[in-house]
C-alpha cells in the first residue's frame, strides 16, 4: 500500500506494509529497488495517514521527532547503521566516521557506513540527511544534494 504527498523536497511516495512504514521515496518514482511489491494506493490507511500528518508537521517545523512504526528492509549491518541514524538529533549532524565509531568500528568503516546510509529506505524519518563528511562538508545524498541542503536548512532555521 502507498500514498503520495507534496513536500518542500518534492512529491513523496510513502509505502507501508501491514501497519508499518516501509519506505519513503523521492520523485521520480520507479519500481521498488528491492523488488518488493508496491501494492495499491491507499490514502486512508491509518499508518499512511499518520505518516503524512507527521511529515507535514516536520516540514512546518512543528515536529522534531517522528513516532512511527518502521519496517525498513536491509542487512543486519544496514539495520544497525539506520538505528544509529535515529540517534542523531534534530538539527544535529554526525560524520560517517562518528557513526562507524558508535557501531564499534574504526573510522575505516566510514565507507561501509556511507553505503548503508545511501540505502536507507525511509529517508527524513530515519535521518540520513544528517550525516556529513568528516570535514563538515555536505557529501552525497540518495535524494540529491539539493534535498539534503533543504532538509538540513529547515532543521537549522527552526532552532533559531
Amino acid at each position: 500500500m502507498w500514498t503520495l504527498m507534496d513536500s518542500p523536497v518534492g512529491e513523496l511516495r510513502i509505502v507501508g506494509r501491514e501497519d508499518c512504514v516501509e519506505a519513503i521515496e523521492f520523485t521520480p518514482f520507479g519500481p521498488p529497488k528491492d523488488g518488493r511489491p508496491l501494492g495499491v494506493r491507499d490514502d486512508d490507511h491509518p499508518v499512511l495517514v499518520e505518516a503524512v500528518r507527521q511529515l507535514r508537521a516536520y516540514f512546518a517545523r512543528g515536529l522534531k521527532e517522528f513516532d512511527l512504526p518502521l519496517a525498513p528492509r536491509g542487512t543486519d549491518f544496514q539495520q544497525r547503521v539506520w538505528k544509529q541514524l535515529l540517534e542523531v538529533g534534530y538539527g544535529e549532524t554526525a560524520s560517517y566516521g562518528e557513526i562507524a565509531t558508535r557501531l564499534g568500528h574504526t573510522h575505516a568503516a566510514s565507507r561501509a557506513v556511507g553505503t548503508a546510509n545511501g540505502r536507507n529506505p525511509i529517508p527524513i524519518v530515519i535521518p540520513c540527511h544528517r550525516v556529513i563528511g568528516a570535514n563538515g562538508s555536505l557529501t552525497g545524498y540518495a535524494g540529491g544534494m539539493e534535498r539534503k541542503q533543504i532538509l538540513l536548512q529547515l532543521e537549522q532555521d527552526s532552532l533559531f
